[in-house]
């Protein structure tokens, strides 16, 4: 039995190497043509920029079976600057680290603010996670987490599509920055999406091939039986941000790493940057996961560099408020699923 769980094993993951890279892009297709379907909820002036709180559709299909009222609209904040334009465009995404009160679009908030000064109209989305009506699957191993990640993708490709189709939107000068799980969405649209000029990646979007060779993911594959742990990798090995992130070229990636990391230390974040295509840049902040002002600092430059426009007041940068960082769950002490026997 034992050698038959070998070989079937080899055979998935002959199956899934065979790819090419663009039947890899497929795996991430959505359908362009489907209406928007933009709906506000409210508008504020924070000093003659426009905050609109304001949601999308992004089509969803088989993935709304795992993702319930979670998948197919996305709440949004559009912040609008004075003016005609056209203006440079972000996408911000931000992380899910638990226990941060800036889990969702706020996270990045007060940066766009700053930008929007500058002439930025930026767009902040709420991860697929931190929405009305999601329920998390505990099992270890499930099609939930891949569903997740392809939903965000999707639905950041559709916010693109909501930014490009404005015409105070220049569509040369789109860039986009993910913080930790927008991270790892921007590694892939980095590989599968050319409308953007540059990439900001801050802690997140590591390789799969890298992060398996970790003690933490040795001992998590220990625990949920390597048989199983190895059969599930080769199925969904298409997700690995490495293999897109490779192929992020000609766009510009800045990738922000920490030093103070339970499982992406240091060695791993150059080895990933490795990776990158060119052209590509890389710090290393002395940092939790939640970085640093000094990496905001760093960012907004790079951002007003690659995007062309006039670097915001050093002072206003200065008061963008740092984020603080929770402590770290263990995700070794997930639940158990239950036996059928425990279900009745």
């Amino acid at each position: 039995m034992k050698r038959y769980a070998c070989v079937l094993l080899l055979l998935i993951s002959s199956a899934f190497a065979q790819e090419t890279y663009d039947q890899l892009r497929r795996h991430w297709d959505y359908d362009k043509s489907a209406p928007l379907d933009i709906k506000e909820a409210g508008v504020q002036d924070r000093e003659g920029v426009k905050v609109h709180d304001l949601s999308y559709a992004s089509p969803a299909g088989d993935r709304a079976k795992t993702l319930g009222s979670a998948a197919g609209r996305v709440p949004a904040y559009l912040v609008v600057p004075q003016g005609k334009g056209p203006f440079p465009a972000m996408i911000y995404a931000h992380w899910c680290m638990p226990g941060s009160e800036m889990r969702n679009r706020k996270e990045f908030l007060d940066e766009a603010l700053v930008l929007a000064r500058s002439g930025v109209i930026s767009l902040l989305t709420d991860h697929v996670e931190v929405r009305s009506g999601f329920v998390r699957d505990q099992s270890p191993l499930n099609v939930q987490q891949i569903d997740v990640l392809v939903q965000q993708v999707v639905d950041l490709r559709r916010g693109a599509d909501l930014l490009l189709a404005r015409k105070d939107v220049d569509p040369r000068r789109l860039g986009y920055a993910g913080h930790s799980c927008g991270g790892e969405s921007g590694a892939v649209l980095s590989g599968i999406d050319k409308r953007f000029r540059t990439f900001v990646i801050l802690a997140g979007g590591a390789s799969d091939d890298l992060m398996l060779a970790t003690p933490f993911y040795k001992q998590y594959r220990q625990k949920i039986g390597p048989d199983k742990f190895d059969a599930f990798a080769a199925q969904y090995s298409w997700t690995d941000p490495g293999k897109y992130i490779s192929h992020a070229a000609p766009a510009f990636v800045f990738l922000q790493y920490a030093t103070d990391e339970p499982v992406v230390k240091p060695e791993m974040a150059k080895q990933y940057f490795a990776m990158v295509s060119e052209p590509r840049k890389f710090k290393l902040y002395d940092a939790p996961h939640a970085l640093t002002p000094e990496a905001t600092r760093d960012r907004i430059a790079f951002l007003a560099d690659q995007l062309s426009f006039k670097p915001p007041d050093p002072q206003a940068v200065a008061a963008i408020p740092a984020l603080f960082q929770p402590p770290w769950p263990n995700p070794l002490d997930q639940p158990k699923p239950k036996k059928e026997s425990d279900k009745k």
